[in-house]
């Protein structure tokens, strides 16, 4: 596809990498010209300095020979004039990055879509829901529903004490039928695994498993970890995120919310009528500890800044909490993080391309989702009748060695999927895969 994506920003650069990675044409405007050539050393893409919501700049991109107009500058306002004069130009179909909670309401969302504005995403909207499900999951380090919470995906780290511990997977013979959940996917020294036959659960592994509905409570008391009801939770940073979830679970939950810039508290006190807003620098350790931060049954650090976060986090998990997440934006850092001890990592570029990517794909691609700390990535297909899926059982498909199929919903009935079951038309398909290998998934769905 030819992709023209305007702003050259961390996001930006993290969108044209990955998808020229794909095999992708990709240019990226932005007005400035060291951010273009930063991008331009990390990937093989056309640049075009200038303002992408001028015709100039956006002629000059060839954006009316355009498959897909991705806007992710800074400014909200920017990105909804780029994609719009994209639009009109002639692109076939424009994303635009928002921030701005009231656009996505569904009425004023059909105003978007005829003013030619494709799709709209929050990065941290989408973010503060994930860990609003973790703070609801507190075994996992991630979790993600599919077809509508028929299917679930639960992540987490064996601990010593996990039952599974020296076990052989099961899902690999005919007698493993009518499962209700499934190993799809381990992360072992670093290294990411698409189990088959023979493979065996080690300690330490982080393992990335399918289930029905009906068995996520079982999955996640597998982890080795007890469940966590968390009462209380303290956030760090009155960031978009940290005000998301904060409003979404004040009156359930006693909040602290911790932010250093006084004028910033004063508002967040009035917006949060239910959290307490306290005025401290979180760096403090003195200052976080007379706030209660080892009383806490949850930590959430979301400060602009990822060694803040991280460093927070490894504090409030010295301290005894329990459940701790960070929201780390430097993709560098999220091993070192997750090897530190903090159990779960919020990343808004993953957040992102996971909402992107499936834009660019030639199946019916429902979903798809980018396993932070994993190369794995899961997506979600709509099976298109006479595919290539629909002509044998799974085992007999000559599916890739880096492929695995997780579970299957056909209307009202859930499966996971062993070698003997057999796909339909129509049914949505939940598959796990390493990069190399997700070009040729679609065309078993096609």
């Amino acid at each position: 596809m030819k992709i023209v994506i305007a702003g050259a920003g961390e996001m930006g650069s993290h969108l044209a990498t990955m998808l020229s990675g794909n095999g992708h044409d990709i240019t990226v405007i932005d007005r400035d010209a060291k951010a273009l050539e930063e991008v331009g050393t990390l990937a093989d893409i056309i640049t075009v300095e200038g303002d992408s919501t001028t015709f100039e700049a956006l002629r000059k991109a060839s954006t009316r020979k355009c498959d897909l107009f991705i806007a992710v500058n800074h400014t909200e306002n920017d990105n909804i004039v780029a994609a719009v004069i994209a639009k009109q130009l002639g692109a076939r179909k424009t994303i635009a990055r928002i921030d701005n909670n009231e656009y996505l309401e569904p009425n004023n969302k059909e105003i978007f879509i005829e003013m030619g504005i494709d799709y709209l995403f929050y990065p941290e909207k989408v973010a503060a829901a994930e860990v609003v499900d973790l703070l609801g999951h507190t075994s996992t380090t991630e979790y993600v529903d599919f077809s509508g919470g028929r299917l679930s995906l639960s992540v987490f780290k064996l601990e010593p004490t996990s039952p599974l511990v020296g076990r052989e997977l099961a899902g690999f013979s005919d007698s493993d039928a009518e499962l209700s959940y499934r190993t799809v996917a381990i992360t072992r020294d670093g290294r990411t695994i698409i189990p088959h036959a023979e493979e065996r659960f080690e300690e330490g592994d982080t393992i990335y498993v399918i289930a029905r509905q009906d068995a996520v409570r079982e999955v996640n008391d597998l982890s080795g970890q007890s469940h966590i009801e968390v009462k209380n939770l303290m956030i760090l940073g009155g960031s978009r995120i940290g005000v998301q979830v904060a409003s979404e679970l004040q009156n359930e939950v006693n909040i602290k919310l911790i932010d250093y810039n006084a004028e910033k508290a004063y508002r967040l006190a009035e917006l949060l009528d239910k959290t307490l807003i306290i005025n401290v620098d979180g760096r403090n350790t003195e200052a976080m500890l007379e706030e209660g931060l080892p009383n806490m049954d949850a930590f959430l650090a979301v400060t602009g800044r990822s060694e803040t976060n991280i460093l927070a986090a490894l504090l409030a998990r010295r301290m005894g909490v329990k459940k701790v997440i960070a929201e780390v934006e430097n993709l560098n850092y999220i091993n070192l993080a997750e090897s530190m001890g903090i159990d779960t990592i919020v990343n808004k570029k993953l957040i992102t391309a996971s909402n992107i990517f499936r834009f660019t794909m030639s199946s019916d691609v429902q979903a798809i989702k980018y396993l932070t700390g994993s190369e794995a990535e899961v997506m979600e297909f709509i099976t298109k009748p006479n595919s290539p899926a629909t002509r044998s059982r799974i085992k007999e498909m000559g599916l890739p060695e880096n492929v695995i199929i997780g579970g299957i919903v056909r209307g009202d009935k859930v499966e996971i999927a062993v070698g003997s079951t057999e796909i339909k038309a129509f049914d949505r398909v939940v598959v796990f895969a390493l990069p190399d290998a997700v070009e040729r998934v679609c065309d078993f769905f096609n």
